[in-house]
């Protein structure tokens, strides 16, 4: 790693004013004002709380970003077809589901998302299969996917793409299928390494990850999907079941969640480099089976179980650049 001596000199630069986009170490003396100052970063990230859903429910469907966010289904108890959109500060409730369910799986963005599968109690079969599409208004039912489960998890960027897989399928139990969605139809493409459910994922249809899940040992895999198969990359440091994720499939946030063999609620998070998972501050409260959304440096979870039925919304920042004067005290 170069020094600081290397990359700026022996010398403290003398600036008229603080520099546009100082690095983190770099050291400047502004003559204007009289001081010295350098580039730092605030401590490590954190969650802060933020405004209750206004129905509080867990199992449900999340996609969008903190500042834009939708949750869509989930249980109160009984299963709802509620649908609220999150600003950043508040949310609104806004056009049910089609169909009331729990158990759905969701992804995309505030006006453009998809939510898909679940348990629906007021049919029969009592599993869904049943795909829907937000376009910012209301929902659209659309085409069914193939094989009929619940636990499963899915990602994608909006409404016309998105990938869906693992699950449990009566009588079948544990599986590892996975399809693709064009926008029109589900199609079958190939199967995770490791038959899971009830897992956390983030990403798009064509870069995203599938996040620990159960049964033992799946716990804390992590795999990677590139567009056309799946591999293996690195565990989570704390295996778990009924997780949140953001991010990206090189930058990603998992987040809460359950140990099976305990059982309890956890409030770990941690963070993805594309190689490793690293240990970052927990949530405020202990969460499984939330709806989640967001970036890693910028996520959201919201409802869930802790382990009662909770509207509870948590936001995750991550540490930001901080300028400081020095001063001789």
């Amino acid at each position: 790693m170069a020094t600081y001596k290397e990359i700026f000199g022996t010398n403290i630069e003398v600036l008229a004013s603080d520099p546009a986009n100082p690095v983190a170490g770099q050291v400047w003396y502004n003559s204007t004002e009289n001081v010295v100052k350098g580039q730092g970063v605030t401590t490590a990230g954190s969650w802060s709380t933020g405004n209750d859903m206004n129905t509080g429910r867990n199992v449900l469907a999340g996609a969008g970003t903190q500042t834009a966010g939708l949750a869509a289904g989930g249980s109160v108890p009984p299963y709802t077809g509620a649908t609220e959109l999150y600003d950043g500060t508040s949310w609104t409730e806004v056009n049910d589901l089609n169909t009331a369910r729990g158990y759905n799986n969701g992804n995309g963005t505030q006006t453009s998302a998809l939510t898909y599968g679940g348990l629906d109690p007021t049919s029969s079969p009592v599993i869904s299969t049943k795909t829907e599409s937000w376009n910012g208004t209301s929902w659209t039912e659309l085409a069914d996917f193939n094989l009929a489960r619940y636990l499963f998890d899915g990602f994608g960027a909006d409404s016309t793409s998105a990938l869906l897989f693992g699950g449990y399928s009566d009588p079948t139990g544990t599986v590892a299928n996975t399809e693709s969605w064009n926008g029109t139809s589900w199609t079958e493409v190939n199967d995770l390494n490791q038959a899971r459910s009830d897992m956390g994922a983030t990403g798009t249809a064509t870069a995203g990850l599938a996040i620990g899940g159960s049964p033992a040992p799946a716990y804390a895999f992590t795999e990677l999907w590139n567009g056309t198969s799946w591999t293996e990359v690195g565990d989570l440091n704390t295996g778990r079941i009924a997780l949140g994720g953001a991010g990206t499939s090189t930058a990603a946030l998992a987040f809460g969640g359950d140990i099976p063999a305990i059982p309890a609620i956890q409030s770990a998070t941690e963070e993805y480099n594309g190689t490793s998972w690293t240990e970052v501050n927990d949530l405020n409260t202990g969460v499984r089976d939330m709806g989640s959304g967001g970036s890693q440096t910028a996520a959201v979870s919201f409802g869930g179980s802790t382990p009662s039925v909770t509207a509870a919304t948590e936001e995750w920042n991550a540490p930001s650049p901080i300028t400081v004067t020095f001063t001789d005290s």
